[in-house]
């Protein structure tokens, strides 16, 4: 045994140094419950970050598209209530339109004329043939006493024609009433129009209502709106007819101021709704 543990000891001494050899890795370090809560914590909030900047990278040019839209509908909405302004203003005359006036109902008919001229007609004839019996008695072609009958009829007949005196045995109007009362249907009338037309030109400026009411363009309106343009309409209405077209011009162009008027009611209700006191009409202030 002692030779044993010398030998080994020798051999031990002899032998060439020991060297270090590469073991396994060393084990990792335990990872704790707390560590792995901040680190998904950490991931949770950058993600959620990124997220929140694509949806703000996204909503802000809708944000953006949305107030333009609203501009311009804000731009259209004061255009329009503008012009609908400058319509209502430049064409209020048409509601005092007289209706009875224009459309002269009581206009003396053909007829009526007709009669009156051929009781006129009669009249004259019978008063010429009691002045020639009186005249042929003058210069002995017939007896005094005829000449004399013919004077005395001729007289009557005559009388019979004065106004005042005619009133109490008929109640028909003459021939010559009944021009007057046509002349002076269209001297009313025409007044009336130039009211009116006044210094603008009324039918004129109804024209740009032809947007509510297509019948404002109608070819057989056109002479009517030059001469109005012009400032000399009514001068040139001189017939019944010329009066009945300037009627029903008129009642077209009411029709189109209501449309207007309740386009822009609305349309000022709808500003007000949305908050835009600047394009809504103010009301006018109280004497």
């Amino acid at each position: 045994m002692a030779e044993n543990a010398t030998t080994t000891l020798a051999g031990g001494v002899d032998s060439p140094p020991a060297q270090l050899r590469a073991g396994r890795p060393a084990d990792p370090a335990e990872v704790t419950q707390s560590d792995l809560e901040k680190g998904g914590d950490a991931g949770q909030a950058e993600a959620t970050a990124t997220v929140s900047g694509e949806q703000s990278d996204q909503s802000s040019p809708g944000a953006e598209d949305e107030q333009n839209q609203q501009n311009d509908e804000y731009l259209q909405a004061k255009s329009e209530l503008k012009n609908l302004r400058l319509m209502l203003r430049q064409c209020d005359r048409v509601l005092l339109l007289d209706f009875d006036l224009l459309s002269m109902s009581d206009w003396p008919d053909n007829y009526s004329l007709a009669q009156a001229r051929r009781s006129r007609d009669l009249w004259l004839l019978s008063a010429v043939v009691a002045a020639a019996v009186f005249l042929s008695g003058l210069t002995g072609f017939v007896p005094a006493w005829v000449a004399g009958g013919g004077f005395g009829a001729c007289v009557i007949i005559l009388l019979l024609g004065v106004p005042f005196i005619r009133r109490i045995y008929t109640n028909k109007p003459s021939y010559l009433d009944l021009i007057w009362q046509r002349q002076r249907m269209l001297s009313d009338a025409r007044k009336h129009v130039a009211h009116l037309e006044g210094d603008d030109g009324l039918v004129w400026q109804c024209a740009r209502m032809a947007g509510y009411n297509a019948s404002l363009r109608h070819g057989r309106f056109s002479d009517m709106v030059r001469l109005s343009e012009q400032r000399v309409l009514p001068r040139y209405l001189t017939k019944r007819e010329h009066f009945r077209l300037y009627l029903i011009y008129m009642l077209e162009a009411e029709r189109a101021y209501n449309k207007i008027q309740q386009a822009f009611f609305d349309g000022n209700q709808a500003a007000i709704d949305k908050g835009w006191q600047e394009v809504a009409a103010a009301p006018e202030p109280r004497a």
